[in-house]
């Protein structure tokens, strides 16, 4: 079980306010916020290029640290400056030519889906939007039905951002292996928050990034990238770090994940997502989503006790949880919360625009915990929001 006590006590940020936007951007423990601080100081007194050489194996560490957090190898991960980067990285990876389709689900998060429209609109590819199924998450059995012989990826978000949804990751993977169809998962919202195995899962590529429920500094991401994808496809763009220039006309690419990267690193911020993530390793994921699930739960609880709509979807659900005030302007009350003391955040329809206009969603208030928030927490924060709706 997770000891909140000695979780908050490690977290400066947690003293004077309740933080519940983490689905945005957590607080940094101290562990984390010293290891960004202490590497920026070692810059300042022996310079950038002699302080990374310093610290060359415990940046190296980042990456095994990485691999046991997602259950892949070294080689199969590299960093980047955030998941959109990753996510952008693997999807520009695909070959994708007139009348090949892309498979998604209803609530896919903007980003991705304008990513999808550019590709329909330059290279003549097919968007299927894979219905949801009476629980709200992307049906596997219409899966499996919308594959042809036109299919060329699988891309889902595994928790979007609107809601408490957990799409069914590897259901979705046995689907993808099955019919030979690369499967690229955004698991900004999961990896944290959720025990993620891409084994298990069964995705060939895995965006994720660091601010978020892994508590690591903003600006940092990293990119799964299993063996067999390395073998079938290479990345869009590539420097000095990611090939090397064998010869006047030619060059190699590394023979592992790291082909994705560039050569220039915050190297401070690395080993600050390095910390985080040893950290969540040290609390242990099973029980970092056992207490985050809880509180996600408590928290739809406590907002339905208070007479408040919550609007999260499917079988699962984790700990981001939406509500609205009719009436009342979202981006307003995320202000006046704030004013008292609480964080949250507004998730708008433009977000994930095919679920909010299939379900009439408003503009969301999202309420997102982690494990060092407290009852008593939430309870301040369904109070505020009541009064405000009054």
């Amino acid at each position: 079980m997770i000891d909140v006590s000695r979780a908050r006590a490690a977290t400066p940020g947690s003293t004077d306010r309740a933080h519940l936007n983490n689905a945005g951007a957590a607080l940094m423990s101290q562990g984390v916020l010293g290891t960004v601080v202490e590497h920026l100081d070692l810059e300042s007194r022996l310079g950038g290029y002699e302080a990374a050489r310093v610290t060359e194996e415990r940046f190296e560490r980042v990456y095994s640290s990485i691999a046991r957090l997602i259950g892949s190898s070294e080689d199969e991960v590299a960093i980047v400056d955030n998941a959109t980067a990753a996510w952008h990285l693997a999807f520009a990876s695909i070959p994708l030519t007139e009348g090949d389709t892309i498979l998604t689900s209803e609530a896919e998060y903007a980003t991705n889906f304008i990513m999808y429209l550019k590709a329909a609109r330059e290279r003549g590819v097919e968007i299927r939007v894979i219905p949801s199924d009476e629980a709200g998450q992307l049906d596997v059995t219409e899966l499996g039905a919308a594959i042809d012989d036109r299919t060329r990826l699988i891309s889902v978000s595994h928790v979007p951002t609107n809601g408490g949804l957990i799409n069914p990751a590897s259901e979705i993977g046995a689907v993808a292996r099955d019919a030979g169809i690369p499967y690229l998962l955004d698991a900004c919202q999961s990896v944290g928050q959720l025990v993620v195995d891409v084994e298990e899962i069964g995705c060939d590529f895995l965006a994720a990034t660091g601010r978020k429920f892994l508590r690591g500094p903003r600006g940092t991401g990293f990119l799964y990238a299993s063996r067999e994808m390395l073998d079938r496809v290479e990345p869009p763009f590539v420097d000095m770090h990611g090939a090397e220039w064998v010869g006047s006309d030619r060059y190699e690419l590394r023979p592992n994940a790291r082909r994705y990267e560039t050569w220039e690193f915050n190297h401070a911020a690395v080993l600050g997502l390095g910390a985080a993530v040893d950290e969540a390793l040290e609390w242990g994921l099973a029980d970092i989503e056992e207490r985050v699930t809880s509180l996600g739960a408590s928290l739809r609880e406590k907002l339905g006790e208070a007479g408040l709509e919550t609007y999260d979807i499917g079988r699962r659900l984790c700990a981001i949880v939406t509500t609205h005030l009719p009436g009342v302007d979202s981006n307003e009350v995320m202000e006046r919360l704030f004013d008292m003391g609480v964080n949250v955040s507004v998730t708008g329809p433009s977000s994930t625009r095919i679920d909010a206009e299939r379900r009439h969603l408003p503009e969301l208030i999202r309420l997102s915990p982690h494990y060092y928030n407290t009852e008593d927490e939430l309870a301040v924060a369904v109070a505020a929001l009541a009064g405000l709706s009054r």
